[in-house]
């Protein structure tokens, strides 16, 4: 899944999360539990299941001879079982007719996607929290430092710095809530056969869905998810939100370090943000990688949404055109949130200059406008707030904490 043009807007974490290898061994998750839960079920004599879940181990499988494969066949989970068939084949021959049984194509794709995903949410969850984390520390630092506050681009009164990151805090927060509720709702075994009923199952396929999600720590889900995308897209959209958080901080740090204004800088450190033209140059390359995910993650997100619309029991091309969006769409989602959870902490705050850039504009204006609007001693009633909403992000996070507790216990 790696690419020169963008493997630099994420992370070598969600990179490898989606990389051939460890989706395909994902995949053999799927079959070596599905085996395991039908013998359990006694659906598949046991010593099938025990040679299937044995040869279910990625080593033991050519991966790039699978994916070149899957474009024929129109699926990665085709050749993956075939191959999976023959090497189980070769050690039990009475076993391989027990390989995949009951299942579906969809039902092993959908499921690794689940696994997948459920590690990168953990990547972005961590960074959410470290983002934050960090801007409640700026929020009460700065929590009465004034700056100009600007509106359509232009000076419009004081606030506090501090004030401007507790607000920037509070999305990222909300977020984090939202991601851990979208996340328990999507993140399911798929498991429904060739058309939902699961018919070849006798009866025990809630049984066996049961074995699966524990032993995949994954939800079990009522029914077959495979046409319905509804909590799988929603998590999508929430994806979407988050980036577009982090898209708008990235804008105003980027704003606000412009030389011209000189108000903040990201941290410092070799071989960061340098020029190869022009070596007195800092770019903000946590804000430029936020920005281009949050100009990237909307398309993905549409995408989602229009392959809502799909044809029956099983999608001809809608649900492929979701798969293929999906990677993209949490590489930017994590590229961006470690960016920002990288160059926060560190963050360079020139509040002379912010004192210097209010006292030039009272300068240039009426002293009666000056006084009203940019006296910096209204910073003092932004620090109130500050405060206030850095307090109620902080209980926000405590709820969050306690929610993921009472669920563990379920």
């Amino acid at each position: 899944m790696s690419s020169i043009f963008e493997g630099f807007l994420s992370t070598p974490e969600v990179l490898e999360a989606f990389s051939e290898r460890n989706f395909l061994d994902a995949m053999l998750r799927f079959e070596a539990s599905l085996a395991g839960a039908q013998a359990k079920a006694g659906l598949v004599p046991e010593a099938a299941a025990r040679s299937i879940v044995g040869t279910c181990k990625v080593d033991l499988f050519d991966v790039a001879k699978i994916v070149r494969e899957s474009g024929r066949a129109g699926s990665i989970a085709i050749p993956l079982v075939k191959a999976l068939k023959e090497t189980v084949g070769l050690f039990n021959k009475e076993a391989a007719g027990y390989v995949h049984f009951g299942s579906t194509s969809q039902d092993v794709i959908d499921t690794a996607l689940s696994l997948v995903t459920r590690s990168a949410l953990n990547l972005i969850e961590a960074d959410i929290r470290k983002a934050v984390a960090a801007l409640l520390v700026l929020a009460r630092r700065h929590a009465a430092d004034p700056v100009l506050a600007r509106t359509l681009m232009q000076p419009a009164s004081v606030t506090s710095f501090g004030l401007k990151c507790a607000a920037w805090a509070a999305p990222l927060a909300r977020s984090l809530q939202r991601l851990e509720v979208a996340g328990h709702n999507a993140l399911a075994v798929q498991l429904g056969g060739a058309v939902g009923t699961l018919a070849q199952m006798n009866g025990k396929g809630p049984e066996i869905m049961a074995h699966m999600a524990a032993d995949l720590k994954l939800k079990p889900a009522a029914f077959a998810w495979h046409t319905q995308r509804d909590e799988w897209v929603a998590l999508g959209c929430e994806l979407g939100l988050l980036v577009g958080s982090l898209g708008k901080i990235a804008k105003d740090i980027s704003l606000m370090g412009q030389y011209e204004v000189g108000e903040l800088a990201e941290p410092a450190e070799p071989g960061r943000g340098g020029s190869s033209a022009m070596p007195h140059k800092r770019n903000p390359v946590a804000c430029m990688v936020a920005l281009a995910a949050s100009q990237r993650a909307p398309q993905r997100v549409a995408a989602l949404l229009a392959t809502m619309g799909q044809e029956h029991e099983r999608a001809l091309g809608s649900w492929q055109a979701e798969l293929a969006e999906w990677p993209g769409l949490l590489m930017s989602a994590h590229g961006s949130v470690r960016a920002m959870a990288q160059a926060l902490p560190g963050l360079q705050v020139d509040t002379q200059r912010m004192h210097a850039n209010l006292d030039t504009l009272r300068a240039e204006l009426p002293v009666d406008a000056a006084d009203e609007w940019f006296n910096p001693a209204l910073a003092q009633n932004a620090a109130t707030l500050a405060h206030a909403q850095a307090d109620a992000v902080e209980a926000l996070l405590g709820q969050i904490d306690q929610d993921r507790t009472k669920n563990a216990k379920r």
